[in-house]
């Protein structure tokens, strides 16, 4: 095997240039860390491309090299146009965003009743994830995926909290089929791609696609080809889509006048939705909206079949990042940081330092809800909501992607502060061949009542 991986390596192509520069060589640092066989990056500052590069295997197979025309799969980063398709069928009067979805969708059931086609938008809606339930093998009718989702109980009340939700993606699909009288993908190529020159389609492993990168999974130690899903299932409007860097940066150039969305529909878009207690939401219209040091950060993230994907956008700087990768343990967030801290490093953060801990006991706590979730076991003293994330499902996946990481060598606490709901803690854990973070909050009641856990 490592014979393989340095082989793999060794082939690496530098699209743009003949010669690798200090973030070229962080970026492949990264990728052989990370086992990512395929990169491409774009970045754009004040509406020019300053850097467009391929790196590595687009097909390992085939030994075909990354290049500005290939073409990966997008993930949720899809759902980007979903929206703004949803936007523009409201522009035409064919739905209204406080519709309930009732009326768009036959059958619905009673507790869907209050869901609204903003609150499917802006993931507020409380409804839970398919992929525990779903067969992805079998290819489901539009009938028979929502009967299914219909099945899954609903997380809160809509509007209450904020959860991401693939299956209010769906439904929003289904939407536009209806409202818009064709698929949503014929739609979404009519309306934006061709007009912008995109040529993003709807995934079809049937069809002829040109520069198609393969995606890869690194199970085991051992690098795989994507798992197989029904083609169906890949023509779903959470993001199943076909595009390019060069795609998603005419996306991104788009959004900044009004070829696509007018100036009122853009700013719906990038507004963070507001809960029933008036609180934000981290989300907009189909955007993830915050800020970096008092500068407003629009971005979207997707992960799909062995691929993982990146917008980021900071548009006070006019500064763009795109990150396609063709591996389901490429961190495409961190490949952006990194390009982002070279070109613009005032937007990052510095990594948090270490506050004393005076909480040894809390500490130890968290340090055995992190080896409960090593060894696959549902850890004790977690409020209900945290311990309906943990699926059995999902805890097989921390399990083995926390064999991958190594040994646990140290913790250290970050931060430590008192909330309303009770005390919130963030802690840095460092394994042999990975760094995470943890949040939590603790209640007044002694359950953990939030808890996350992923890499810095």
């Amino acid at each position: 095997m490592r014979a393989a991986c340095l082989a793999l390596f060794s082939t690496t192509i530098l699209i743009g240039g003949a010669r690798a520069d200090s973030l070229d060589d962080a970026l492949l640092a990264e990728m052989k860390r990370r086992h990512v066989p395929g990169l491409s990056v774009l970045v754009l500052k004040d509406g020019k491309v300053i850097k467009e590069k391929g790196y590595g295997l687009a097909n390992v197979e085939h030994q075909v090299p990354v290049t500005p025309r290939t073409v990966f799969q997008s993930g949720s980063v899809g759902k980007t146009f979903t929206a703004a398709l949803i936007l523009l069928l409201e522009q035409d009067g064919k739905l209204s965003l406080d519709d309930p979805i009732s009326r768009h969708l036959a059958n619905t059931p009673p507790a869907w009743e209050k869901i609204t086609v903003r609150h499917l938008l802006t993931h507020t809606s409380g409804l839970g994830d398919p992929y525990e339930n779903l067969d992805f093998r079998k290819d489901y009718s539009d009938e028979e995926l929502i009967a299914l989702e219909a099945s899954i109980p609903m997380r809160f009340a809509p509007g209450e909290k904020w959860a991401y939700s693939n299956m209010g993606y769906h439904l929003l699909g289904f939407i536009a089929n209806r409202a818009g009288g064709k698929f949503y993908g014929d739609q979404l190529r009519e309306r934006i791609w061709a007009p912008l020159g995109m040529g993003t389609r709807v995934i079809t492993e049937a069809d002829i696609v040109p520069h198609r990168a393969a995606g890869y999974e690194w199970k085991h130690g051992v690098l795989k080809n994507q798992s197989w899903v029904a083609p169906r299932l890949n023509t779903t409007a959470d993001g199943s889509l076909y595009l390019t860097a060069r795609d998603l940066a005419a996306w991104d150039q788009a959004l900044y006048g009004d070829k696509v969305l007018n100036a009122r529909l853009r700013q719906a878009s990038f507004t963070p939705a507001r809960l029933n207690d008036g609180s934000e939401a981290p989300y907009g219209l189909g955007w993830y909206v915050d800020t970096v040091k008092g500068r407003r950060h629009i971005h979207h993230g997707g992960a799909w079949q062995g691929f993982r994907s990146y917008l980021c956008r900071y548009v006070d700087d006019k500064l763009t990042v795109v990150i396609l990768a063709n591996s389901d343990s490429a961190r495409p967030s961190k490949f952006a940081s990194m390009v982002t801290s070279h070109y613009a490093p005032t937007l990052i953060e510095p990594p948090a330092r270490p506050i004393a801990d005076r909480e040894p006991a809390v500490t130890a706590r968290v340090r055995e809800i992190a080896a409960r979730l090593g060894a696959g076991e549902m850890p004790a003293g977690l409020g209900p909501e945290v311990t309906a994330k943990f699926t059995p499902q999902t805890l097989s996946r921390i399990a083995a992607f926390m064999q991958e990481i190594g040994a646990l060598r140290s913790v250290e606490l970050l931060a430590r502060e008192d909330e309303e709901q009770g005390r919130a803690y963030r802690y840095r854990f460092h394994y042999e061949g990975e760094t995470m973070l943890s949040k939590l909050m603790i209640g007044k009641d002694g359950q953990v009542s939030r808890f996350s856990f992923q890499p810095e």
